[in-house]
């Protein structure tokens, strides 16, 4: 029997998410481990008069993948993945793994060649979500594998997992219009401003923000979400930064990242586990050395670390910053990277800007 939660959380991703129109067409996407949701969503979507379809993961396909390719195979972009990106009208991406760490031991080397060869799909997804052509959101189906990552039971990390979406409540789309209230007192605050400093243990680093466009990210694209975003103007970042959490990607794990910022560019990145893996997304193209991406987190309702981006970079009172790709309406920096690193804070921390203290210890103070 399904979990009576799931029917509500399909009504917020179609209804609320991507607004799912008739005759659109949409896909569903995930491991065969979040059946329940694909197959609630699939038929939530042709009640709605749209045309689903699905692109269903099995366990190991990504590990074979990964070893057997050859880096001709791994370079192929199949005709079917441009045909869907350029026809699709809409997409839900759901997390829903079997073993997060099912790629540790690939080449670093592997990963990036395709990640490098997946970048025009990237540019063109983000410009078509720019311009209003495409709608999409990417979300989780609770596994046992995340709840082992976040050290819970199955049970525990469900109901996470649904409280971080605010689906425990009797009206969730309600809650998330407060979320985007919040979010737009602060963008207006921070529209106005120039430079940014971030203060936080081993941390001091600064860059300008100067007319570039703030989002609103009140759960139209991830879900759950809860932050606000621009772009750092690409050549303006300089000082240094110690990521306060692991820094998860492509399933690999890497620990206590400090990168060093010089006139834009990370000039120096080091880790106490995972360095070359770090290394190798960073120099897989010019621009994944970059920043794409700086960010605060709004959700007061995620408190803990669990290692999974998408809920971590929302943290309330955190900040990430992302190297490599910038989403188009907010910045200039193309990469077939985009990596999401998160600095905690909530102790300790501070944010100014033009020189005033706005943000201190996870609180904003305007």
């Amino acid at each position: 029997m399904n979990d009576p939660r799931i029917e509500k959380y399909v009504d917020v991703l179609l209804n609320y998410c991507i607004k799912l129109k008739k005759d659109q067409l949409i896909c569903l996407r995930g491991s065969s481990l979040a059946k329940p949701l694909i197959l609630e969503l699939y038929k939530a979507a042709l009640l709605k008069g749209a045309h689903p379809f699905t692109r269903v993961l099995l366990q190991g396909l990504e590990e074979i993948y990964f070893k057997y390719s050859s880096e001709k195979q791994l370079k192929f972009i199949t005709p079917i993945q441009k045909y869907e990106l350029n026809n699709s009208d809409a997409l839900v991406a759901i997390m829903s793994s079997f073993n997060t760490k099912e790629l540790t031991n690939i080449d670093p080397r592997k990963q990036a060649v395709a990640q490098k060869a997946g970048k025009p799909l990237m540019e063109k997804t983000m410009k078509r979500a720019a311009e209003g052509k495409f709608s999409w959101v990417g979300c989780l189906y609770p596994t046992n594998a995340a709840a082992q990552d976040a050290g819970m039971s199955l049970s525990d990390y469900e109901d996470f997992v649904f409280k971080a979406c605010l689906l425990d409540k009797n009206d969730p789309v309600g809650e998330w219009k407060k979320i985007s209230k919040y979010n737009s007192r602060l963008i207006r605050y921070l529209s106005r401003k120039s430079d940014i400093r971030i203060v936080a243990p081993d941390t001091d680093l600064t860059f300008n923000i100067k007319g570039r466009k703030w989002v609103n990210c009140d759960g139209k694209n991830n879900f759950p979400d809860g932050e606000v975003f621009t772009a750092p103007w690409e050549k303006s970042a300089n000082g240094y930064i110690r990521y306060s959490f692991p820094a998860v990607y492509n399933g690999r794990e890497v620990e206590d990242v400090r990168i060093e910022f010089k006139n834009g560019k990370a000039v120096k990145a080091t880790a106490a586990r995972g360095e070359k893996f770090l290394n190798a997304m960073l120099d897989m193209d010019p621009g994944a050395r970059y920043l794409g991406e700086s960010a605060i987190g709004t959700n007061f309702g995620i408190k803990n670390f669990t290692k999974n981006t998408l809920f971590d970079e929302k943290i309330g009172g955190t900040i990430h910053l992302a190297l490599g790709m910038a989403y188009p309406e907010t910045g200039k920096n193309r990469s077939g990277l985009h990596w999401d690193m998160v600095c905690d804070l909530r102790k300790n921390g501070a944010m100014y800007a033009d020189g005033q203290l706005f943000f201190k210890n996870g609180k904003f103070l305007k």
